[in-house]
């Protein structure tokens, strides 16, 4: 899954914590890239509870890293929540070509 603000992918990760956050924008799970991270607008959704943008979605719920806080997650733009982005499926299937050396 690419950044969600500039596309950047992320490389294979080196021992340690992932340099990358995660976050909610939108009723959907998106990726923060190191230098996407230092803005300070960053436009993901929030905690109602406690205004916390530490969110992950998962099966359906919107979970706050800070207070455990969970809600269920609503449908956008006519989309289950944690649809796929356009795209995604064109760029799996040509990675999967490249690997099992499909033409």
């Amino acid at each position: 899954m690419p950044c969600y603000r500039c596309g950047a992918r992320q490389t294979d990760p080196v021992r340690g914590a992932s340099p990358w956050q995660r976050g909610v924008r939108q009723e959907s799970q998106v990726l923060i890239c190191p230098g996407c991270q230092r803005l300070h607008d960053l436009d993901l959704d929030s905690c109602a509870t406690c205004g916390s943008t530490a969110l992950i979605c998962r099966l359906g719920e919107v979970e706050c890293r800070s207070c455990g806080a969970v809600r269920m997650a609503r449908a956008t733009l006519g989309k289950p929540a944690g649809a796929a982005p356009p795209g995604l499926s064109a760029e799996v299937e040509a990675a999967l070509n490249r690997v099992l050396g499909r033409a």
